[in-house]
């Protein structure tokens, strides 16, 4: 997926919010892929997702923040 205003392909902090607000099954794969190749990226993902907690709404947000949770444990 090309990121909207990102012009690299690398898991940055803005990268991952764009992955999960507007990505799609494929894309959603691809960033699970690159957390099995690095894990270190789980704590980026957390950070992003805490943002969108407190709206219940957010379901991507919530989906993510409890895979990090269930990979972490």
């Amino acid at each position: 997926m090309r990121h909207r205003h990102l012009n690299h392909q690398t898991f940055t902090l803005a990268a991952i919010d764009d992955v999960i607000d507007r990505g799609q099954k494929q894309d959603w794969l691809e960033l699970r892929r690159a957390v099995l190749a690095d894990p270190s990226l789980l704590e980026r993902i957390r950070m992003v997702c805490a943002a969108h907690l407190e709206d219940p709404y957010a379901q991507r947000y919530h989906f993510w923040f409890h895979y990090v949770e269930q990979s972490v444990a």
